[in-house]
């Protein structure tokens, strides 16, 4: 597997994460079958897991991709001391709906929650505000989770779902490591803000989340006939045509695929060895623009 570095940290990890969403919410698998899926996005060389204490139900059934997450970490046979578990707060459930909420009581309480369904014994590896509120400053956000890192809970901090504006200004009250926000053939919107960009010449990690395009569109991608016809081509599936186009992009950004089936993943993981060439790329992106 190949590997890349977190922002300017240091820390390497797998060149493609496994996003624990789909695990967690609507439709949800059988335990025993999303902890199989962990195991194998494991066995397969991912050492990046992104989640969030919102990806459950409802807030009954809050923080629960991040307790399943440290399950499977626990019963795995092999070594997961270079596995790096990512997780955000900021959003509510309430009804299965996403509520922002940058609340800093809300957000101190809910790292505390997360740290301990972590196991509470090491950091948090990544902690991400999940998205900006309205209603509260980035630095009033954004200082529980400084705090945090200073008290030992949090080891690196990320945002999702900011502007270059917003970023810069999560940058004077915490240093940031990754950006996480939408990405994928539909919805090229970081190209176009700067977001991308900045992330890039600022060696912060890009993680794209919906790289497929969420639960809506991931179906339609046999309607974009040049991926349809590069997967033919090159005998993979179409979701590698994408995640191998995202990481085209840029060598910053860190494809984070969800699954809930073990051969969703061992899928995904095959999406490192597809190579684009840069008139492929440049196919791709004419039909998506």
């Amino acid at each position: 597997m190949e590997t890349i570095e977190l922002g300017k940290s240091g820390v390497s990890t797998s060149a493609i994460g496994l996003g624990g969403m789909p695990m967690s919410v609507y439709e949800r698998p059988s335990e025993s079958q999303s902890i199989n899926v962990i195991h194998r996005a494991l066995d397969n060389g991912i050492t990046f897991i992104d989640t969030a204490d919102s990806y459950c139900k409802d807030e009954s059934d809050k923080h629960h991709n991040e307790k399943l997450i440290h399950q499977a970490l626990q019963s795995y046979d092999g070594d997961t001391s270079n596995v790096i578990v990512a997780t955000k707060g900021g959003l509510m459930r309430p009804n299965q709906s996403w509520i922002r909420n940058g609340n800093p009581e809300h957000l101190r309480q809910t790292i505390q929650v997360s740290f301990a369904a972590f196991g509470g014994n090491k950091p948090i590896d990544i902690w991400q505000f999940h998205a900006p509120d309205p209603d509260y400053s980035i630095q009033a956000s954004l200082t529980p989770a400084k705090e945090a890192q200073k008290a030992g809970m949090i080891k690196m901090v990320g945002v999702s779902n900011f502007s270059v504006e917003q970023i810069e200004q999560a940058r004077d009250v915490v240093d940031i490591v990754s950006v996480q926000n939408q990405y994928s053939p539909w919805q090229r919107q970081p190209e176009m803000d700067g977001v991308l960009e900045y992330c890039e010449n600022e060696g912060l990690t890009f993680i794209p989340w919906s790289p497929f395009g969420g639960r809506r569109r991931h179906n339609k991608l046999t309607d974009i006939q040049v991926i349809k016809n590069l997967a033919q081509a090159k005998n993979v599936s179409l979701y590698c045509i994408v995640l191998a186009w995202l990481r085209s992009k840029s060598p910053c950004i860190l494809p984070i695929p969800g699954a809930s089936k073990v051969s969703s993943i061992e899928d995904s993981v095959k999406s490192v060895d597809i190579k684009l060439s840069p008139e492929e790329v440049k196919k791709i992106d004419r039909e998506t623009a």
